[in-house]
């Protein structure tokens, strides 16, 4: 390989765009490089190592099957080294290694010509995903040499038209090709989602055939069309179709489909659920308070009517009051009074009026937006017709009259125009008083009082009564009705956010008594010592190697996703909760019990050479086979 790089079609530019130029290949051979080193780790890792087929704990067929070819011979757990050196998903992990592998071996001339410098990254993505698919190898081989012939007699050639040109001559040379990539394309279908860049919007996207997708397009398109808003909020057409889309999937007793319950886990703190501004989780994924709340009173976990009123006073906002009888006639003294003063050569040449005649004049203006019915501009009236006398008296100098009607046209022109930046500054100043009361109002109210507090106890003490009733309502309810579970209350570390407790309004009453069976107080008049009594933790060990439900409860409210860097799934429900040592020898308890998504929970136990060390605060450290540490604790509230 030459150390200089192939020049650009259209030869090298001088200055700074020609070290763009320069940018870009080192951009493209370091590009090759990667790809050549990831195949040469790849090829250490050799699916040999792994369980064979058939064996307990194997990859499903199904699973390999849906892998890509290049990587049959690939250990499935090479991807996971990728993620920790790389600091990238298990996805994009995946994915590198299936390019790269797929450049070395089936596409070795662009991988030649990527290094050289006659293509950059962007040329890649068309010929790995319509050239490399292609079985033939003499007609892929032929097909890449044609193209890149074909590239380096343009001057400019841009993806796009590389794809174009690609789509052409697969229809010429190669039919099959497709056809077999729209059958590997089938064993994707499937639903999907992923957060959108707004905290509390979420994308869900499904992978289907044209057909399948232009029918559901097209059935919500008319269930859309049909739908009218009722003299409420215009929706536009997508937004009907979202609302459709979820009434059709949700709406129980409308198939012949068994009605579903879906389930939703929401955490949000005691201050949020009281109107502070706090964000929380649904289902693991941060929302703003104000969607917390309004899923709260949708499902019926808090009354609909607003409780912010609170039981303490709270100064009203800033006003400012300007009382002036007949604005319109206050307004036109005030005019005289400023025309009469200007006259009289009190305020200099174009200089504005004092700051306390301008304050006048904003106030009376602030009370009156729409100006005296009597003003009007010049071009409002029209100049009088002259009487015979005028016409008599005035003939003779009829160029002076002219000219004084100018400059009187002139001066209600420059009269007018005051008058509007008087105006303006009226709306700006209104508008600075308005944002600062509201300003005032919000640092006064009660939700930002609750949002400044650094603990859960001051924040209840700004809620007002029928808040707490509330809240103290929805923690006594059972789960029963519309929850799957009881709501919970999460007892957690000050400093470090930690979880340190989970349990509910029943635990807290009994642990506030003495529990003496002879005792018939209520737990809030019970005045015994209740120093003997066990405080709130984590619940105790069980001696099943499945957890009950108060222990399974606290693990996965704990981690609540999967504890392998860089992973974001979520811990499966009903399983994946790992034993750090091996049950029996390993106690089934929170200390013992670490949650992961199930394939990295099928790594821990069977990809070679991982080491895997936990310590009792949680910490979980994870060691590569080649030598890489990395270490996660669990995610605090």
């Amino acid at each position: 390989m030459d150390d200089e790089p192939t020049p650009p079609a259209a030869g090298w530019a001088s200055g700074p765009l020609g070290a763009v130029q320069a940018a870009d290949r080192e951009i493209g051979r370091q590009t090759a490089l990667r790809a050549r080193a990831v195949a040469q780790f790849a090829a250490t890792r050799p699916a040999s190592a792994d369980r064979a087929p058939g064996q307990p704990g194997a990859m499903s067929a199904d699973r390999r099957a849906a892998r890509p070819g290049v990587l049959a011979d690939v250990s499935e757990w090479a991807g996971q080294e990728l993620v920790v050196a790389l600091s990238i998903t298990q996805k994009a992990a995946n994915d590198l290694l299936t390019r790269s592998l797929t450049l070395v071996h089936r596409l070795p001339q662009t991988l030649a010509a990527l290094e050289s410098g006659a293509l950059h990254p962007g040329h890649l993505w068309p010929l790995l995903e319509k050239v490399a698919p292609v079985a033939n190898p003499r007609v892929r081989t032929r097909l890449e040499r044609d193209l890149l012939r074909w590239m380096a007699g343009r001057q400019v050639t841009t993806p796009a038209q590389l794809g174009a040109k690609i789509r052409r001559e697969l229809l010429a040379r190669d039919l099959r090709s497709a056809a077999r990539e729209l059958e590997t394309a089938l064993r994707r279908r499937g639903v999907y989602a992923r957060p959108d860049r707004v905290d509390g919007m979420a994308e869900l996207s499904a992978l289907m055939t044209v057909p399948e997708v232009e029918a559901v397009l097209s059935a919500l398109g008319r269930y859309a069309d049909a739908l009218d808003d009722d003299g409420g909020t215009p929706r536009t057409r997508n937004q009907k179709m979202a609302d459709c889309l979820l009434d059709l999937v949700l709406r129980p007793g409308e198939t012949d489909l068994s009605p579903v319950q879906a389930q939703l886990t929401l955490v949000a703190p005691i201050a949020t659920m009281t109107g502070a501004d706090a964000p929380g989780e649904i289902n693991g994924q941060p929302v703003p308070a104000e969607l917390v709340r309004a899923l709260a009173r949708a499902l019926g976990l808090v009354p609909e009517a607003p409780h912010d009123v609170p039981d303490v006073d709270v100064p009203p906002a800033t006003q400012i009051d300007v009382v002036a009888d007949d604005h319109p006639e206050a307004l036109e003294r005030w005019w005289a009074e400023v025309e009469e003063r200007a006259l009289r050569g009190e305020w200099g040449g174009e200089e504005d009026p004092p700051p306390e005649e301008m304050e006048r004049w904003w106030l009376l203006e602030s009370q009156w937006d729409d100006g005296p019915a009597d003003m009007c501009t010049s071009a409002d009236v029209g100049d009088p017709e002259p009487s015979v006398e005028d016409v008599d008296i005035a003939a003779p100098l009829g160029w002076w009259a002219a000219a004084d009607r100018a400059v009187d046209a002139a001066g209600d022109t420059l009269l007018e125009l005051d008058r509007q930046l008087a105006r303006a500054r009226s709306a700006v100043h209104r508008a600075e008083i308005a944002d600062a009361a509201d300003d005032e109002a919000r640092q006064e109210s009660p939700a930002a009082r609750m949002t400044a507090t650094t603990d859960v106890l001051t924040a209840l003490s700004h809620a007002s009564s029928a808040q707490r009733a509330a809240l103290a309502d929805l923690l006594c309810r059972t789960g029963g009705g519309g929850l799957v579970d009881r709501p919970m209350i999460a007892v957690t570390d000050a400093l470090t956010g930690a979880l340190l407790a989970l349990t509910d309004a029943r635990e807290l009453r009994a642990r506030a008594s003495c529990g003496a069976p002879a005792c018939r107080r209520p737990g809030v008049a019970c005045t015994h010592d209740l120093g003997n009594r066990p405080g709130l933790g984590p619940p105790g060990p069980d001696a099943t190697y499945r957890p009950r439900l108060a222990l399974d409860r606290f693990v996965r409210a704990r981690d609540r996703r999967c504890r392998f860097p860089g992973c974001r799934r979520r811990v499966a429900p009903g399983g994946e909760l790992d034993h750090h040592d091996r049950w029996p020898d390993g106690s089934t308890s929170a200390g013992n019990l670490t949650g992961f998504c199930t394939g990295h929970h099928r790594g821990k136990h069977q990809a070679p050479g991982w080491r895997y060390e936990r310590s009792t605060d949680g910490m979980l450290r994870i060691t590569t086979p080649t030598g890489l540490t990395a270490s996660t604790s669990p995610p605090p509230f």
